[in-house]
């Protein structure tokens, strides 16, 4: 599917998820050039390993305000009400345009489609394609954007945005006196070099952080790439202190994460501990049901009090039959020794999402002109201190219709626009030279992140994280500045920058809420309110 880069097209998309390709096919669709770079295989991300579902009011049982209510209260009081209600309306209209894409929903012996139900949701509304739901969303999406003609090119590795202030510091003159973007330096892996593109209009669907964890559900791909490129192009981000846990991933003696998703609690399935007791009832009256923030510090807890490295899903216990609901999850439990069907399944929790990131508008407008951002890299207001299970599909959905009409605005005004980029200067020492230290650096990044700024924090632990971080910092970027990029420079960089920002982030809350607990300040505050980082020295 790779074709020639050109040097310029209306719209650069930065990732291949959910959001990313739904914004192209839009786009694309009112006739403007679109690219989209994608620094690995176009279906590596974390739309595709998604199982879920994605939540929507299908049903007659269920109405709008029922999800509104059950959002708001996931979020722990930091929600905006308006951008909730706002993204949640437009959920069955965004459903019918998955339906017409091509995806088909997981449905009932009637024909009716199949709803589930997860944690925080008090009704049934979560759509399913078994257990791959973010699979075949992708899929679906790839298919109608091939047949757009959108130009999708893999192994790209996008390293920092142009902008008008950069250009003019490095001598290039450029009209008006306002910041815009202009363009983005691109690594082409194959070739190992970077190349320059043009374009009045970005977006970054980047995707999470959570290779900033030791362990993590996300891929390898998720580095914070988007948060750490607008935070370097002088952007503010927001809320990073909220990373949710994802309660249940398979243990493992060797550290490999495998997500259970939480719709096999939605099935009845309770976790128990090590005496095969349930225990979450004690924790909140929604039991195993309750927000994913409480579920994982109850099992924090729960580890933590008698001393065992996991707790369990009793998944013999299930509702219904187990490999036929959920294939995945049990033939990959199955080629880990474990039969889900005879034996409880040992779990985890594991950094999985980011509630925080780029501020946006509405319409996936960022403070930056010409910059939008879409997914998991925006934070809109809708999640607030916790998102609700299945509500981030939906967002991607819902914000990139919106943002494709916003985009196809912006460059109606801006027809034939051309910019002069100043040329990328790369270091003169190999990056093979330091391969140990980056190494190195990036297993003291993780074990960091997962010791001092996980589930349960404190002050000092925080303290400690950030000390480590900044000669972090000081290494990474004195090297970058001086060798020859490749992708495991780039990206190491990327996660010390927003490794930094959620550890700012964390100790600018002087609260715990939501996902952000903290020993030092156990309690909730009265008001309120978002957190704010401003963008970190360049």
């Amino acid at each position: 599917m790779n074709k020639k880069v050109r040097s310029d097209y209306d719209l650069v998309i930065i990732g291949s998820g959910i959001a990313g390709l739904t914004f192209a096919l839009k786009v694309a669709e009112a006739g403007y050039r679109v690219a989209i770079f994608t620094k690995k295989d176009k279906a590596e991300s974390n739309t595709n390993y998604a199982q879920g579902g994605i939540a929507a009011v299908t049903s007659a049982g269920d109405d709008l305000e029922k999800h509104v209510e059950d959002t708001i209260e996931a979020g722990d009081g930091l929600c905006n009400p308006e951008i909730v209600r706002e993204i949640l309306k437009d959920g069955p209209s965004r459903i019918q345009d998955l339906i017409e894409m091509g995806v088909s929903f997981s449905s009932l012996d009637d024909g009716r489609i199949s709803l589930g139900k997860e944690g925080g949701h008090s009704k049934r509304r979560v759509l399913h394609v078994k257990d791959v739901t973010g699979k075949a969303i992708e899929d679906a999406l790839l298919n109608n954007i091939a047949e757009q003609g959108v130009t999708l090119f893999e192994h790209f590795f996008a390293i920092d945005l142009i902008t008008a202030r950069k250009a003019r510091k490095l001598g290039v003159k450029v009209g008006g006196s306002a910041d815009r973007v202009m363009g983005i330096y691109l690594y082409d892996a194959n070739k190992e070099k970077v190349i320059t593109v043009s374009s009045p209009a970005v977006l970054l669907a980047t995707g999470g952080a959570g290779q900033t964890y030791l362990y993590s559900t996300n891929p390898s791909i998720a580095t914070g790439d988007g948060v750490a490129m607008a935070s370097r192009a002088g952007l503010s981000v927001m809320n990073l202190e909220f990373i949710q846990f994802h309660p249940t991933t398979l243990h493992s003696s060797d550290g490999d994460r495998f997500l259970i998703t939480e719709a096999v609690r939605g099935e009845g399935v309770r976790l128990i501990d090590s005496q095969g007791k349930p225990f979450l009832k004690k924790y909140h009256p929604l039991a195993d049901l309750a927000p994913r923030d409480i579920v994982a510090r109850a099992i924090d807890r729960e580890m933590k009090r008698s001393g065992a490295p996991y707790v369990r899903l009793d998944t013999p216990k299930i509702k219904g039959n187990f490999p036929d609901r959920f294939p995945n999850v049990y033939q990959n439990c199955l080629s880990r020794g474990i039969d889900a069907v005879l034996n409880p399944i040992p779990v985890v929790p594991a950094a999985h999402y980011s509630c925080g990131g780029i501020p946006t508008d509405l319409d996936c407008s960022t403070k930056l002109n010409g910059l939008y951002a879409c997914g998991e890299v925006a934070c809109t207001g809708l999640h607030g201190a916790n998102r609700l299970a299945s509500n981030s599909l939906l967002e991607a959905v819902v914000m990139a219709h919106r943002g494709a009409e916003a985009v196809c605005s912006f460059l109606g005004n801006r027809k034939n626009e051309k910019f002069t980029l100043p040329e990328w200067v790369d270091g003169d020492v190999p990056a093979s030279d330091e391969r140990v230290v980056l190494s190195h650096n990036l297993e003291e990044l993780k074990r960091a992140m997962w010791d001092y700024v996980g589930i349960v924090r404190s002050t000092k632990r925080l303290e400690r994280a950030r000390a480590r971080l900044r000669n972090l910092e000081r290494e990474i970027n004195e090297y970058y500045w001086n060798a020859k990029v490749d992708l495991s420079l780039l990206e190491v960089r990327n996660l010390v920058c927003v490794a930094e920002l959620i550890v700012r982030s964390a100790l600018k809350r002087k609260e715990s809420r939501g996902l952000h607990y903290t020993l030092d300040y156990p309690d909730r505050a009265e008001e309120a309110l978002d957190t704010l980082v401003p963008p970190l020295r360049k």
